[in-house]
């Protein structure tokens, strides 16, 4: 088919073609004295995205899933105790992962659009007296149902009744997007990749470590090797890795810090918010349809979850995005297969971009039945950027929160 892909499934997001042209490197020796140039221009670069003064950036080649892994493999005794919550699929898969590698889990299971519940983390904290649970893990922004949670709020949770656990959180979906603030909210471990704020392919398991977890690990006893802290922040301290790192994508990663770094990091977050209020004024006042996020506090700036009507097969609106307009949109996953498509709205992103995306599902839906005015998607988007901006004040990101144009 003629002309590009027009990419909006929430991860792996567009690559900028600086990031590519970045990448595309002659192989050189990774025991070369100059390496250790890259190693920290990278791990150095991400402290900032991070929001961390303290804690140890560390680059694993794999995939975020490689960090969920790392995170309890290295802080956890076998049979420890875990606190988490379900209402996603990916919140489901980090669960079922404590679970194949022989945690004791607590799971809160929560409605799918709804995001992690704070009272009840609170309560099951509360009531363990003896601290038996040694892990508290967070989703904060859950791909699959668009839905960003309150990681602060599971922060006072924890400090309220002073439970020593660790803090894991997820923002493999968020970082780079949506403000994560590792120091001042008290995480221990993030876990993200490479493939979506970052505007890198995947490849890279990109994750931040506190002190506090890093001390826990002298001591853990589960087993691992590959995805060893010690290993990696050893050898990171000369500037090297353990074994044989991708060398284009630590190029790429150095070039997409740096994109960052130029526009901003803040002015960053408030281009997710303001792209986000106009795909959410789509889907209100131009579709007249709902999201599966259930309230606005828990809208997502990274992802739309947008839910079809009775009768109509959301994967029957991804495909006829695809076969026929080249544009590749987020399928309902598990419970909400079906349900739903997504859009993903972060990385290297503007506003002419996301009207082809908001389009294109207007289109497929259309082809499908779907009863909705032609255009009214794309006008009410419109109308949303060009009554705000990226640069709006704390007013007008509360109603770019909501999808309500000013």
């Amino acid at each position: 088919m003629a002309g590009r892909n027009f990419l909006f499934v929430p991860g792996p997001t567009n690559v900028p073609d600086r990031v590519l042209r970045a990448m595309v490197v002659a192989m050189e020796d990774h025991r070369s004295p100059i390496f250790p140039e890259l190693t920290r221009a990278c791990l150095n670069g991400l402290k900032p995205i991070f929001k961390t003064t303290s804690g140890t950036p560390i680059l694993f080649p794999s995939s975020g899933t490689g960090c969920w892994e790392a995170a309890l493999t290295n802080c956890l005794n076998p049979g420890d105790k875990i606190l988490t919550s379900r209402f996603g699929q990916f919140s489901h898969l980090w669960a079922d992962m404590c679970t194949r590698l022989g945690f004791e889990v607590e799971v809160l299971e929560t409605p799918w659009g709804e995001g992690a519940p704070v009272e009840r983390y609170l309560s099951s904290l509360s009531a363990d007296r003896q601290h038996k649970i040694k892990a508290v893990l967070v989703c904060q922004n859950e791909t699959a149902t668009g839905v960003t949670s309150d990681v602060p709020a599971i922060r006072r949770a924890m400090d309220s009744c002073k439970h020593p656990a660790l803090l894991f959180v997820d923002a493999v979906s968020a970082l780079a997007s949506i403000d994560f603030r590792m120091d001042e909210w008290g995480v221990d471990v993030c876990v993200s990749g490479s493939q979506k704020g970052l505007m890198l392919p995947a490849g890279l398991g990109v994750t931040c470590v506190s002190q506090k977890a890093l001390e826990a690990a002298k001591s853990a006893s589960s087993p691992r090797c590959y995805f060893d802290y010690a290993d990696m922040v050893q050898a990171n301290g000369s500037g090297y890795f353990p074994y044989t790192p991708s060398l284009p994508m630590l190029y790429g990663l150095r070039e997409s810090l740096t994109i960052l770094a130029e526009e901003g990091l803040e002015n960053v977050l408030r281009r997710h918010t303001y792209l986000a209020g106009g795909v959410r004024a789509a889907v209100f006042e131009g579709w007249k349809l709902k999201l599966c996020a259930a309230e606005p506090k828990w809208f997502s700036d990274t992802v739309s979850a947008i839910m079809v009507p009775a009768g109509v097969n959301g994967a029957d609106v991804i495909a006829r995005a695809f076969k026929s307009y080249n544009l590749s949109l987020g399928a309902g996953l598990s419970k909400v297969a079906g349900k739903l498509f997504r859009i993903g709205h972060l990385g290297d992103l503007n506003e002419l971009m996301l009207l082809g995306g908001i389009a294109g599902a207007e289109m497929a839906m259309l082809d499908v039945g779907v009863k909705i005015e032609p255009g009214s998607g794309v006008a009410a988007a419109q109308n949303f950027w060009r009554g705000n901006s990226a640069s709006a004040n704390a007013g007008t990101v509360g109603q770019a929160k909501a999808g309500i144009a000013a």
